[in-house]
């Protein structure tokens, strides 16, 4: 859709079968003599059901793409969807469009299924608006409770970030609203008799336990991937390069060696004729490479390609560094200055190192 991946679990046909199983009695109510067919309209119904999350998904997504923001697919499984976009919001307000426009998607989806509810015929198509239309004001009204990693947590993050002007309290202050719905939600078995009159089920117990251990488990990973974004802003790419002597492609692994040694640089990176760079030479594979043999091959036979990904820009910290090597995971990466001009190369090592490292302060 739109140049989006989608995706589908294979945990949603489990989640098919069930409200396959579970509406097909109302089918059978409607439409009576149906037999075995009545489980096939309840797939149906599942589908269109899975469909209005999907518009859901892409109502996401869209808002995403047009504020500038990459989306690289959406996935459906056992509990709905899931619009993955590349990168976090840059703005308060960027956050907030994107997270409301889902539910606002599912409740629009609602008022028009219970619109036709009202005008069409008793059968099969009005019990299928029916579903559709509570099914999408339920979706759309629980997205909008405030807790992540539900759409209203992301509303009340965006609140709280252009409040305080800090995303990260905003992310924390979400995420233990999660954690208060979750356990608002396992607790819901205990009161329903008294509120309602009705004794929870056997499998109102599993879907309490599973919708609880989801938003618990959602809430408490948003929070604990603040902490470490709170951290990221000391991850900067220039301090940690290292020394780089530039060598041509044709020179004997042995002396290319030498010479960076003699030059206390920690890393080689080898140039073309016309003194564009070419590859990084792979400290691994020197390592690995007998001595008696580095005075008979080049050096450009233990160094990596220059492919697209590889270069940075010396400038790159924080997010954006951690985006970079997640996109082109590689050991080693050159680092330029604006000009083109070689700064140093950055290793994945060195930057798990210093990673660490701010986590223990």
């Amino acid at each position: 859709m739109a140049g989006i991946d989608v995706l589908v679990t294979s945990s949603w046909f489990i989640v098919a079968v069930l409200i396959s199983l579970t509406f097909a009695p109302r089918i059978e109510d409607a439409q009576p003599g149906l037999g075995f067919w009545k489980y096939v309209a309840g797939f149906v119904f599942a589908v269109v059901l899975y469909l209005s999350v999907l518009l859901h998904e892409a109502s996401h997504a869209v808002v995403a793409q047009r504020l500038g923001y990459g989306v690289n697919s959406i996935t459906l499984h056992f509990l709905g969807g899931m619009t993955e976009i590349d990168g976090q919001s840059r703005r308060p307000r960027h956050e907030f469009w994107i997270a409301v426009v889902g539910p606002l998607t599912s409740i629009a989806v609602g008022l028009a299924a219970g619109a036709l509810w009202l005008v069409v015929p008793d059968g099969l198509v009005r019990l299928a608006l029916g579903g559709l239309a509570g099914a999408n004001l339920i979706i759309g009204a629980l997205n909008l409770v405030p807790g992540l990693p539900l759409d209203g947590g992301r509303v009340l993050k965006a609140a709280v970030w252009g409040a305080s002007g800090n995303q990260h309290r905003g992310s924390i202050v979400a995420g233990w609203g999660g954690r208060i719905t979750a356990l608002a939600l396992l607790a819901w078995p205990v009161v329903m008799e008294p509120v309602t009159g009705q004794q929870p089920t056997i499998l109102d117990l599993v879907l309490v336990f599973i919708l609880g251990l989801f938003l618990w488990t959602g809430a408490t990973a948003a929070m604990a991937h603040a902490r470490i974004r709170e951290r990221l802003p000391a991850l900067v790419a220039r301090p940690l390069a290292r020394r780089t002597l530039t060598v041509p492609e044709d020179l004997p692994l042995a002396e290319a060696v030498r010479r960076a040694q003699e030059a206390a640089a920690g890393s080689i990176v080898t140039v073309a004729t016309d003194g564009s760079p070419a590859g990084i030479v792979s400290e691994a594979a020197v390592t690995a490479m007998p001595a008696d043999r580095r005075p008979w091959v080049a050096v450009s036979t233990v160094a990596r390609k220059l492919e697209q990904g590889l270069t940075l820009p010396a400038t790159v910290a924080g997010e954006d560094l951690i985006l970079a090597i997640s996109r082109r995971p590689a050991e080693e990466y050159l680092l330029v200055e604006a000009d083109g001009t070689i700064y140093g190369v950055l290793s994945t090592a060195d930057v798990d190192r210093a990673f660490r490292e701010n986590a223990r302060r």
